[in-house]
């Protein structure tokens, strides 16, 4: 794992932003194509917004959600409209996109219809993953239901995750522990002193299954600003 600290968040988005970028630049290069998993949520936005703008093959890089809320596009929780709203905008909105959720069949036909698609896209070219204080990431959070069969070491590429105490959104689509560990390069974004702290015990934690995201840790950046 390398640390890497930044005197503010804009910093932060804007070297992540060049960094993905000349990653994405090194697969196209070597194999044609590249693939790129990035999250929802606050953090990953103001990369997006610069990302977006980067001047790269845009047709030949393939986004896919690291995770997403088993609701439509339309909804506010949704990961893919934010994916669609800050990165498949401008220069970017030449790639191909996976959407995770379709609301023509039961989220168990998407399953399979998504391990299909996303085996040609692997093993990923860039993984950009967040976390929470819980020392979650994606959607593996500690004592989810289907949390132990995403960890496997065999897995299929999403499974299905359901979130306790989440309401509404509880159903979620997450990337298994085998694809964002197998990510090529891997960018871990935390801001704020809560998240440092959840790092630390993370690294120290003895068990993945209560704290998924030391799956990724391994040969991975982690970006972190106050």
């Amino acid at each position: 794992m390398r640390f890497v600290e930044y005197p503010s968040r804009e910093a932060m988005a804007a070297e992540v932003a060049d960094r993905v970028a000349g990653d994405l630049r090194a697969a196209l290069s070597d194999h044609g194509s590249a693939s790129l998993a990035v999250p929802g949520g606050n953090t990953p936005g103001p990369v997006f917004d610069l990302l977006s703008e980067t001047e790269l093959d845009w047709k030949g890089i393939t986004v896919l959600p690291t995770d997403e809320r088993w609701v439509p596009e339309t909804s506010e929780f949704s990961n893919s409209r934010m994916i669609r709203q800050r990165l498949l905008v401008g220069r970017a909105s030449e790639a191909a996109f996976v959407p995770v959720y379709s609301d023509s069949g039961h989220i168990r036909d998407q399953i399979r219809l998504l391990d299909s698609e996303t085996r040609n896209h692997l093993p990923l070219s860039v993984l950009v993953i967040g976390m929470g204080t819980d020392m979650h990431t994606a959607s593996l959070f500690p004592g989810s239901e289907g949390l132990e069969r995403a960890m496997a070491e065999v897995a299929p590429a999403y499974l299905p995750i359901r979130q306790h105490g989440a309401g509404s959104v509880a159903r979620r689509v997450s990337l298994t522990r085998h694809v964002l560990s197998g990510a090529i390069k891997k960018h871990l974004l935390i801001v704020g002193r809560g998240k440092l702290d959840a790092l630390e015990r993370a690294k120290e934690a003895r068990e993945p299954m209560l704290a998924p995201v030391k799956a990724v840790l391994p040969d991975a950046t982690v970006h972190w600003a106050e």
